[in-house]
């Protein structure tokens, strides 16, 4: 017979099965629901030797669990966790605590949260990153809700989370939404950063003629210095990979089609919202939506016309360096860009949230983790109200090194006709933030023409807004 259990988990899908090995393996008994019964039966037969207890109803979940309870939900966002909630709400008693680990919008999750404290229960929005096999052996995790509540799960999720010399990769980051809000900007920067290494595959691969064997090696160095990561780890694995049937890379396979689940799409319309630059995230969306339009583009292909391409005075060697640059770049302007709308989405909502911490979580278990992620803890540690990551002496440096090489990346994808978004935002981003002077007096003056919207002088810029005639002045000039 299992001992009692000491937490409970809702959903047995991949992710769920996962976290239900890793949290009994550390030494808390599980008490296991699924809506199919027979998955249920099915994973704790497949597990007989563990701690797990079989739970068929809500009810019996609830008498299962030894209290004050703490139970995860990892079900899919939306309504089931709505359903889910109203059915298991009334069973528990105060000071019980619920979970949920899906990828929730945050605004949702505010409203639970308030929903589940007028019942005396405690909700936590906890994002979870790092895929099946973070979710098994340490994922990278990203709680948000009551802090007076935060001690009764903290010894399980550390207990779970990836570890770096940092510590376990779990911090408490705020009350109701924040921890969903930082899994959404997370997966934001994952756009971000799948994109840009997307267009040095495209550049280098389909522009100047690399195989997927020597991008494999070239990947492989990458991820031996400043660029290392797991994208780039797991880049350089993917173009190994041999199709069983035509002994070719199977990458190259694969229709180009990247489908998408939402947070990234949520962080644009977020900092949209905000009024915080996110180019290099929204320009990674544009760019799966405009793969999704395949029919499309194959008919674009036969009646658009992009330059002769010719690669015979292009150095393959500097291309490449180049487009590491262009990758590392477009990587800081990402990570810049998403801390500034964590930043400014903890302001908006009160939530406090910790960058420096943020950083830290990120450094081991999930999609994004990089080496770059050191660099920006510090950062943040150094100056907490830093507010952008480029004004970082040290991240400048970084960025600085890298432009020469990333504006000839950006150049030569441009001569051969090759789209590269996130690497062109990005350059964007970080020519126009350290830009002293923008063109935007001209936006304002035709604002002023049309609309009589107003504008303010650069010798009274605190003062007030004026208005000018400017047809009737034009007329004045040309008589």
């Amino acid at each position: 017979m299992s001992p009692p259990a000491q937490f409970g988990l809702i959903g047995l899908g991949t992710m769920g099965s996962n976290l239900a090995l890793n949290i009994e393996e550390r030494g808390f008994p599980v008490a296991v629901w699924n809506l199919e019964a027979d998955r249920t039966a099915a994973f704790v037969s497949e597990h007989a030797e563990r701690a797990f207890t079989r739970a068929d109803t809500f009810e019996e979940l609830v008498a299962a669990i030894t209290p004050p309870r703490r139970i995860l939900m990892m079900i899919p966002a939306g309504k089931p966790v709505d359903q889910t909630l109203a059915s298991l709400t009334p069973l528990l008693d105060p000071g019980d605590i619920v979970i949920d680990g899906g990828n929730s919008n945050f605004n949702h999750t505010e409203r639970r949260s308030g929903e589940l404290a007028d019942h005396g229960l405690a909700f936590f929005g906890v994002g979870v990153s790092g895929g099946a096999e973070g979710a098994r052996h340490g994922p990278s995790l990203m709680p948000g809700g009551p802090r007076e509540a935060y001690d009764a799960i903290q010894p399980v999720l550390e207990a779970i989370a990836a570890e770096t010399d940092f510590g376990p990769c779990v911090g408490y980051l705020g009350s109701g939404g924040a921890g969903h809000f930082v899994k959404m900007v997370h997966n934001g920067i994952e756009y971000a950063d799948m994109q840009s290494i997307a267009e040095a595959y495209d550049v280098l691969g389909k522009g100047v003629g690399i195989d997927a064997d020597s991008l494999a090696e070239l990947f492989g160095t990458w991820n031996e210095g400043p660029l290392a990561s797991y994208l780039i780890e797991i880049t350089a694995d993917v173009f190994r990979v041999r199709d069983e049937s035509t002994q070719q890379p199977l990458v190259e396979q694969i229709v180009d089609e990247a489908s998408q689940k939402g947070t990234g799409r949520w962080t644009a319309v977020t900092a949209f919202e905000l009024g915080v630059p996110v180019p290099s995230i929204v320009a990674a969306v544009d760019a799966r939506v405009i793969s999704s339009r395949r029919d499309e583009r194959e008919l674009a292909g036969r009646l658009l016309q992009g330059p002769e391409r010719s690669i015979a005075d292009i150095d393959r060697e500097q291309l490449a360096g180049d487009a590491r640059d262009a990758v590392y770049g477009s990587r800081i302007a990402a990570f810049a860009q998403g801390m500034d709308l964590i930043a400014q989405g903890s302001e908006q909502h009160g939530w406090s949230i910790p960058l420096a911490e943020v950083a830290r979580v990120w450094m081991g278990g999930c999609i994004i983790r990089a080496k770059l992620l050191e660099p920006i803890r510090s950062a943040f540690d150094r100056q907490p109200e830093l507010v952008n990551l480029l004004l970082d002496g040290d991240i400048a440096k970084r960025a600085n090194g890298a432009q020469s090489g990333w504006r000839r990346a950006v150049a030569a994808a441009a001569r051969l006709g090759i789209p590269v978004p996130c690497w062109s935002a990005s350059l964007a981003y970080f020519d126009g933030y350290r830009s002293a002077r923008l063109p935007h007096n001209l936006t304002q003056a035709q604002r002023d023409y049309f609309g009589s919207h107003t504008y303010r002088r650069l010798d009274d810029p605190q003062g007030d807004p004026v208005h000018t005639e400017w047809q009737a002045r034009a007329r004045e000039v040309t008589k």
